[in-house]
């Protein structure tokens, strides 16, 4: 471990990395606007078609839901994944299940109330979890941060920070979540996540300065970049020094790469516009509204970079 270290020398840098200009940013990366066009006008068939494809070869735990018999959990996740892919509410769904149900081999007709249980339902969260595992292809650059999620479209996050929940996701550079957690706490959540995720490296912002997070980050294989504190000392670990070390005499290459986390902040931006406010107010169905948001999302990837 080296012990001589520049720590008044770091300090007198970190203000530097924030002011405009420092950074020698590079030009972005141009749309494909062919991709894109064909993505979009054969969205609807693919992603029905790919909803009915993962959710069968899932399987079903059967899990006691007080007695009641219901429907197929396959078909309610199915049913619960069309709806926020066409931001139904029960009502609206009921109707609309009548007439594109056989695309996902519903039958029989559902009424509102069944589809507005099926978010409470147990079996469905547990067969949305596997979905999403089987969504997560990851190419190993990685960023996360965290997020509000509005109660209503009047509210601004970023002037008015009271917000019904909070989430915390890790996204690789095409955007294409790899975990998720609904956790004010976002260095905790972050703890928690990174024992779920694949990468060769992975960037965070200064509200994720922690040492024992940038230990377990280099422990599992990945590099961590993690923005840092004025106040830093840079003696708190091997891991921690060769972070910091690395943005200190190489300072460019550095920002260069951590400044790819701006794929998070575009994740996050693009999906609040894309959905409505959570509607639902039991915990479980927030979280199975949320997942199946994020499975929607994270299909419409795979169909833009063609992956299927």
């Amino acid at each position: 471990m080296i012990t001589d270290l520049p720590n008044e020398e770091f300090r007198k840098l970190v203000p530097k990395l924030r002011e405009k200009g420092f950074y020698k940013s590079r030009n972005k990366k141009g749309v494909d606007w062919r991709r894109y066009n064909i993505a979009q006008t054969e969205e609807a068939g693919i992603l029905i078609r790919e909803i009915n494809k993962v959710v069968n070869i899932c399987e079903v735990k059967k899990i006691s839901q007080l007695g009641r018999k219901g429907v197929d959990a396959k078909i309610l996740a199915k049913v619960i994944l069309l709806c926020e892919l066409l931001q139904l509410t029960e009502r609206e769904a009921q109707g609309w299940m009548s007439l594109i149900g056989l695309n996902i081999q519903l039958k029989f007709k559902l009424d509102d109330r069944t589809i507005g249980r099926a978010y409470n339902n147990l079996e469905v969260q547990y067969l949305l979890k596997q979905v999403f595992e089987k969504t997560k292809n990851s190419n190993g650059v990685l960023m996360g941060d965290g997020t509000g999620l509005e109660t209503t479209r009047k509210q601004n996050y970023e002037t008015q920070r009271k917000t019904g929940d909070y989430f915390t996701s890790v996204v690789d550079s095409r955007e294409i979540v790899q975990a998720f957690e609904m956790d004010r706490d976002e260095r905790r959540a972050m703890r928690k996540m990174i024992e779920e995720i694949k990468g060769n490296s992975l960037r965070l912002d200064a509200g994720f300065v922690d040492r024992e997070l940038t230990r377990k980050i280099s422990e599992l294989g990945m590099k961590p970049f993690i923005f840092p504190k004025k106040n830093l000392k840079l003696n708190l670990g091997i891991s921690w020094q060769l972070m910091y070390l690395d943005l200190f005499f190489g300072t460019q290459d550095w920002l260069r790469e951590y400044h790819q986390r701006s794929h998070t902040e575009s994740f996050h931006s693009s999906f609040k516009r894309r959905n409505k406010p959570l509607l639902k107010h039991n915990p479980i169905s927030r979280l199975t509204q949320l997942t199946a948001r994020i499975i929607i999302h994270n299909l419409r990837k795979w169909n833009y970079y063609n992956l299927f």
